[in-house]
């Protein structure tokens, strides 16, 4: 059997989920030829499919050695990436094979935006998680230690004191008023902690203030005939490299029926105005 045949008779294996099957043929096509970047992308889908994480990252590294400008290694690779929790790489790689989608004007509908946007998702969160950590280390850890040394200190100033002719019960007193002070600052800062617990629960911008195509929070909101608003310049540009049709309902969709999407514009700068870390999202 040549190549080719080993590759159709993996592709009617991978329909009927025989995924290991169609690897051995895919693995055979590359044996016989290992210049084409499909067979490769081929049995990494197989590999994807089985949660094979390695697998599909050598493939698709593989099949990109052969062919930067391949979508479907860096998609892959870049879903990869995703599962292992290599959140930068994979945005690196899945914004990269949306990239060349729109220039190769290929259409994977939803599918790269989708996991883009899961990406930088996780990202974001991964990045929350690592400060709310911070916080609560500094709130736990810091204060607690520094708390007791102030008041041992200034036990310790008030015992050279009494050597100066204080009286005791005087520095007991002023002693006792610090820890009232001392309690007080506590209290403080745990409100003041717990006010940044509550808006750390707020910590993620709603989907609907975000484009459907870039998956950023929209600038220029505008909406079509259809019904779905999209950030202008993501629209616009979707447009005129890779045609006009309405990307998510792929209704036939032009420039001029653009309509700005005032009422959102107005929620999204509300939204901004109380949450300025939205704009790093």
């Amino acid at each position: 059997m040549t190549d080719r045949e080993f590759k159709d008779q993996g592709n009617k294996l991978f329909l009927a989920r025989r995924y290991e099957e169609a690897i051995s043929c895919y693995s055979k096509a590359i044996h016989k030829n290992s210049t084409v970047p499909q067979y490769f992308t081929n049995r990494a889908l197989c590999a994807l499919k089985l949660g094979r994480w390695e697998s599909v990252i050598q493939d698709c590294r593989a099949a990109l050695d052969l062919d930067n400008t391949w979508v479907k290694g860096h998609f892959f690779l870049g879903q990869a990436q995703m599962e292992l929790e290599h959140y930068e790489e994979a945005i690196k790689h899945l914004q990269r094979a949306r990239d060349l989608s729109i220039d190769q004007r290929m259409n994977f509908g939803d599918d790269i935006t989708s996991q883009l946007r899961l990406a930088k998702k996780h990202h974001f969160n991964k990045q929350e998680e690592k400060r709310i950590a911070q916080e609560i280390e500094l709130q736990a850890s810091t204060f607690p230690r520094m708390l007791p040394f102030t008041i041992s200190h200034y036990r310790f100033i008030m015992f050279n004191r009494l050597t100066e002719g204080k009286e005791y019960s005087e520095v007991e007193d002023s002693i006792s008023t610090i820890e009232l002070k001392a309690d007080r600052y506590v209290a403080e800062l745990n409100d003041l902690f717990a006010k940044v617990d509550e808006r750390r629960m707020k910590r993620e911008v709603p989907d609907y203030l975000c484009g459907k195509i870039s998956f950023e929070i929209m600038k220029d909101p505008v909406i079509t005939p259809s019904g779905i608003t999209y950030d202008r310049k993501d629209i616009e540009e979707h447009l005129q490299r890779v045609g006009h049709f309405d990307p998510v309902t792929r209704m036939k969709l032009t420039k001029d029926q653009l309509i700005p999407n005032f009422a959102m514009k107005e929620v999204i700068d509300a939204y901004l105005a109380e949450n300025e870390w939205a704009l790093h999202y």
